[in-house]
């Protein structure tokens, strides 16, 4: 008997084996890649890799929208965006091997030479190394998917008919089972053993990070004022957790940064006397303690990315002084402060600032405890005042003194302002939007803030009615927030809460509704509650 099945049989009948064969060789691209990153370095990882620069590239409406929707989720949503796009184009590209095997196998060639390029373009790329991991991964693919394929449209041997219950319709099953069994359970492995480097090649960092005893501050915090916090509840707490306090940036994985052999590098223009400093200089240094509120240009009107925290680290001017750096007003030549990541990250943070008096500081720690990883362990920058895009550098290990002209970081190229003092804003906690209460006195209350500034006044108006004043709780300093409450007779039927607050000096928030781009949204916010 003859053997002749056509192609369109053989697409028809092998093509979900086909697909599976596709998946199964993106899943050992993967896993392969996983290993070699731990030798070289986790971030050069593909999946690492093309979401940065899938972040990077991405306009900055769109970015706003991940963060608007998703929150701090916005990286998992990436992620598996990423992946989800990765096995739909492994399907295809099984498919396509089924017909044409090696241009099959040559398209998984091709999305490892974009991982590629991807790890080599990031900013925080170490060299050619970067290219091993999406190289390897998907030369291992594109022989696995090669060779699987191979067995799905292999003949039958002479004398044998489609019916051979090992040979199926015309192709090896047995050999193809064999094969993809083995690929699995070898990626599984594979896979498992690069994840176990990864956690074993930050474990000194988090060894280091354990061993970190914050020392006593020269300059402590004053105790917080009675009345700081209001016992309202739903309220903000006047200090945010470590866990509670929240996180905006592109790092989709967190640099763990061993404090040891972490260095911080100050050069640059004006810079007389370069310098390098070990986390233990910092340590040794005389240390201050301050109540800080730090805002993300990303927060909405009556969002929730602004945080409360006590802060322990170095006068930032005082650094910068012992290098010889002078501000612009003293005849300094530099106007801008460049701040660097170990991720790559960018900062620009006006010279003046750092060292016209505020507290900036390079802090080591919060609320009494070394600087979370995701909070930027060992040392990250803070400039009270200025939204953290320009200002709250974490994994901080370079500062270069430079000019606005000469050079535009990260968020500027990505139209945000290059200058970015925080606007006075205020939120609402309680109640929440579209809630229920019964009539009587419902306490609105939440927080305001306008960070250097301070906060002297605000006022809340129900539906269309007057602006009455809310009570303000004791201010604690200038660069915190400030809560305040409002005891509302509320009467039965829809009605609008709106909140304005007024900074030391008059200025009132303004009511005109902005985007945060390109300085920081502005607008009351209000929220609408029924009332039974």
């Amino acid at each position: 008997m003859v053997w002749t099945l056509r192609c369109d049989d053989i697409c028809e009948t092998l093509g979900p084996s086909a697909s599976g064969s596709g998946l199964l060789a993106g899943f050992a691209a993967l896993a392969v890649a996983e290993l070699v990153s731990a030798a070289v370095r986790p971030q050069a990882g593909p999946l690492t890799a093309v979401g940065g620069a899938t972040i990077d590239r991405t306009p900055t409406p769109v970015k706003d929208w991940a963060i608007r929707h998703f929150g701090e989720d916005d990286k998992l949503v990436l992620q598996l965006g990423i992946l989800a796009a990765l096995a739909a184009l492994a399907i295809v590209l099984g498919v396509v091997a089924l017909r044409f095997r090696r241009a099959g196998a040559a398209g998984v060639l091709v999305f490892g030479v974009i991982g590629a390029a991807a790890a080599l373009t990031r900013p925080d790329s170490s060299g050619f190394t970067d290219a091993l991991p999406s190289v390897v991964g998907a030369v291992v693919a594109a022989g696995l998917l090669y060779y699987l394929i191979g067995r799905l449209t292999q003949p039958p041997r002479a004398g044998r008919t489609t019916a051979d219950p090992d040979r199926g319709a015309g192709w090896d099953r047995r050999g193809f089972v064999i094969g993809a069994s083995a690929a699995a359970v070898a990626s599984l492995g594979v896979g498992a053993l690069g994840r176990y480097l990864t956690g074993n090649a930050s474990q000194a960092a988090v060894e280091s990070r354990n061993a970190v005893r914050l020392p006593a501050p020269a300059s402590p915090a004053p105790p917080l004022p009675s009345g700081t916090q209001l016992e309202v509840p739903g309220i903000s707490r006047f200090t945010t957790s470590n866990k509670a306090f929240y996180r905006v940036d592109t790092a989709l994985v967190v640099p763990k940064v061993d404090a040891d052999t972490w260095r911080l590098r100050i050069h640059g223009k004006g810079v007389t006397r370069p310098v390098t400093l070990t986390f233990e200089d910092l340590m040794r240094r005389e240390l201050i303690e301050r109540d800080i509120t730090l805002t993300c240009v990303s927060n909405e009107v009556g969002g929730p990315y602004v945080g409360n925290a006590r802060w322990l680290g170095v006068r930032l001017a005082d650094v910068l002084a012992e290098a010889g750096v002078r501000p612009p007003s003293k005849g300094g030549p530099a106007d801008q402060l460049v701040a660097r990541s170990v991720d790559g990250m960018t900062l620009g943070s006006p010279v003046e600032a750092a060292m016209d008096g505020r507290d900036a500081m390079l802090a080591v720690g919060m609320n009494g405890q070394p600087l979370p990883f995701i909070h930027g362990f060992p040392v990250r920058m803070i400039i009270p005042g200025l939204y953290g895009y320009v200002s709250a550098c974490k994994w901080i290990e370079d500062i270069e003194l430079t000019t606005f002209g000469d050079y535009d970081p990260y968020w500027v190229k990505r139209s945000w302002a290059r200058r970015a003092p925080i606007k006075t804003q205020s939120r609402i906690d309680v109640p929440k939007p579209l809630s229920r209460s019964k009539a009587g006195t419902v306490m609105v209350a939440g927080v305001a803030w306008a960070q250097h500034r301070g906060i002297d006044r605000v006022q809340v108006r129900v539906d269309d009615g007057p602006w009455r004043d809310a009570d303000l709780a004791t201010e604690a300093n200038i660069d915190t927030w400030r809560q305040w409450s409002f005891p509302w007779e509320a009467t039965p039927g829809s009605h609008t809460l709106t909140v304005r607050a007024t900074e030391r000096g008059g200025q009132v928030q303004t009511e005109k509704r902005t985007g945060t781009v390109p300085d920081g949204a502005s607008g009351w916010p209000s929220v609408v509650v029924t009332i039974d």
